[in-house]
C-alpha cells in the first residue's frame, strides 16, 4: 500500500499547468530567465519559470510557461539561438493544440550584438543581421563585418 502512495506522489506536477498560452520546454539549465527577458515576457504577462527541473531526455532542464500569450515564428527563432533543442507548446483550453521544435533560422535580424567593436552596427544606428554559418556547433556570422561568433558567446539584445 505504501508503494502505491509513493508512486502517486511522484506524479505530482512541480510547475502548475496553464489554461491558455505558451509553454517553452527543454531549455538548457540556467537559460529560462535570460530567454524570458529576451522575449520581453517579464512585463504584464503571468510567467512561470522552472529552473533545473528533472528531465528524462536531458537530465536537467528549464521551462517557461506564459499565460495568455501565444508566441510565434519570430520568438521561436530567438529561442533557437540559446536553446536549439527546445520545444514550444501552444495551449488552449488546458490542452496542447500545437507542438513545435524550434530550429535555428538561416539568418536573424535585430536579435544579437556583434562582438566586433569595430563593426558598423556598434558605431552607427544600423540593425544587426547575422547569417547562420553552422547549426552544430552554432556559428553566426555578422552580415556587415563577417565576424564569426559561436552560439554560446552570442550576446543577445533584450
Amino acid at each position: 500500500m505504501t508503494g502505491q502512495i509513493q508512486d502517486d506522489s511522484k506524479k505530482k506536477l512541480i510547475v502548475s499547468p496553464i489554461e491558455n498560452g505558451t509553454v517553452v520546454d527543454h531549455l538548457p539549465p540556467g537559460t529560462a530567465v535570460k530567454i524570458a527577458q529576451m522575449l520581453g515576457l517579464m512585463g504584464d504577462s503571468i510567467v512561470i519559470i522552472g529552473q533545473n527541473l528533472k528531465s528524462t531526455k536531458f537530465g536537467r532542464k528549464d521551462l517557461i510557461k506564459v499565460e495568455g500569450k501565444f508566441l510565434g515564428e519570430p520568438e521561436f527563432n530567438k529561442i533557437a539561438l540559446l536553446a536549439p533543442n527546445a520545444t514550444v507548446n501552444i495551449v488552449r483550453d488546458s490542452a496542447i493544440t500545437e507542438k513545435r521544435h524550434v530550429a535555428v533560422p538561416d539568418f536573424v535580424e535585430r536579435v544579437a550584438l556583434c562582438a566586433n567593436t569595430n563593426c558598423i552596427t556598434n558605431k552607427e544606428n544600423v540593425p544587426t543581421r547575422f547569417i547562420t554559418a553552422s547549426r552544430s556547433p552554432l556559428i553566426m556570422v555578422c552580415n556587415y563585418c563577417g565576424y564569426e561568433t559561436k552560439g554560446e558567446e552570442l550576446k543577445l539584445k533584450g
